[in-house]
Parts: structure tokens; sequence; C-alpha cells
């Protein structure tokens, strides 16, 4: 499926559930453009990435974005400071994404892509999306619904602008809906309500299995084989996100 569909319909169907708490829903319009900057903006650059450069490395490069987290706390947040051992895990999670880059174009990308660049803009948007949540006026969570719908539908323009037109099946929309209420319904949900909750520096150690998840997950649907580049990228930005998760 076009992905800009596939989101639009997905992010669509997720923003349902909080339908009925519609009145949650009145947030300021700077906070408004927040939440669309990061889910919608997150995946608008994410497409890009995958359209233009190699999907296994641009996924890694991507999923800096718990590292980002990390190291950004101290700017975005009042009371957290950088740490050096946290500007070392910077280093070496950016070394880890240049090895997928240059992996990349070992095995016959064709070297440097500029698609890697809107895949770190997509990271930054998610990381600095996260922290901002926490500056702006609180909000209800079911607040996040107004940010999936409004992104959906832009999703949906870009479909419009950018993807061939196609038919959908039952099975298609039986799938989307899943996905609506589950990947991109119920996740932004919990992950706003842990934000809420907690230090975004302790929350983000939850977060970096994701990164080797899904990296995995694509080779297997891609039927690429695991090659040493991913796997030492791998463990870098993994381990890189560890060691700047536990310098508190």
């Amino acid at each position: 499926m076009p992905p800009f569909l596939l989101t639009g319909l997905a992010l669509v169907i997720g923003s349902v559930p909080a339908w009925p708490l519609l009145r949650q829903w009145r947030v300021p319009a700077s906070t408004l453009a927040l939440g669309v900057y990061g889910l919608f903006g997150f995946h608008f650059l994410l497409f890009i990435s995958l359209r233009h450069a190699p999907p296994v490395e641009a996924n890694l490069v991507n999923y800096l974005w718990p590292l980002l987290i990390v190291v950004l706390a101290p700017l975005f947040l009042a009371g957290m400071r950088l740490r050096a051992v946290q500007v070392v895990a910077a280093l070496v999670g950016f070394a880890g994404a240049a090895i997928a880059i240059l992996g990349g174009g070992a095995a016959g990308a064709g070297g440097w892509s500029w698609g890697y660049l809107p895949a770190l803009g997509s990271a930054f948007i998610w990381a600095s999306y996260s922290l901002l949540t926490r500056r702006v006026q609180p909000f209800s969570t079911a607040a996040i619904g107004l940010f999936g719908l409004v992104s959906g539908l832009l999703s949906l323009l870009c479909h419009w602008l950018m993807e061939p037109a196609i038919t959908l099946r039952g099975t298609d929309w039986v799938l989307i809906t899943l996905m609506g209420l589950g990947p991109l319904g119920a996740a932004f949900f919990l992950w706003d309500k842990a934000l809420k909750g907690g230090d975004p520096r302790q929350i983000g150690i939850l977060s970096y299995i994701t990164p080797l998840a899904s990296t995995v997950l694509l080779l297997l649907v891609s039927g690429r084989p695991l090659t040493w580049s991913i796997v030492v990228a791998a463990i870098l930005i993994i381990g890189a996100a560890v060691l700047g998760t536990r310098a508190q």
C-alpha cells in the first residue's frame, strides 16, 4: 500500500477512541501545531527517507531518536544537566549511524544518499516533540486524538498529491484498522501518558529495544541477509543509548 495512504487512514482510525472525549481536545493552537509537528512531521520525513535511501540503514538512522531524547533533554527541559558520558554516548550513537550508512554503500546501495538526511530529521522531530510536550501548557492525553486526526488528514492529502490511487479490499481495511488501533493509535496515547508521568531519560531505556526489534523485523520482511555493518551499528546505537540513560 502507498505509505501515506496507509498512515493517513491508520491515524484517523487511531483517533476514533478519543472522539467521545471531544471536549478534552481543546488545546491552544501552538499545542496543536506541536502535535502535528510530531506525528505528521515524523512520518513525512521518514517516508521521504525510505524513498531515497536503503530502508535498513535509513531505519537505523531514524532510530537515533531515543538517544536524541537523552542528549537533548538538558537543552529542552530545566533541571537536567548534560554530562560528559552523555556526550560520549551521543558520539558512539552517531558512529553507529555512520557505519550503517557506509555499510549500505558497501552493500551496493550506491554510496551516500541524501535520503539519510530526512531520516535524521525525522529522528530529531520525534525526540524534540517528545520533550517539548513537557514544556507547553498541560493538556489531556485525549488530545492526542486531535493530533492524530489532523495528521492523518494531512497524510491523506500527501497521498492524493504524491501517490497513485488504489482500491482497498476488505482484508486491507481489517489490517488498517488493527494498525490504527495499535501502532498508530494506542501507542501514541501510551507514549504521551508515559512522558507526562516520568523522566524522559528513564523512559528512554524502555524504548531502546525498538530500534533493534524494528530493524530485525525489517530484515525478515525484506528478505535481506543480516550483515556485519547492521549488527555493529545496532550494537553501537543500543549501547550508546543505554550508556546515555545510565548517566543520571
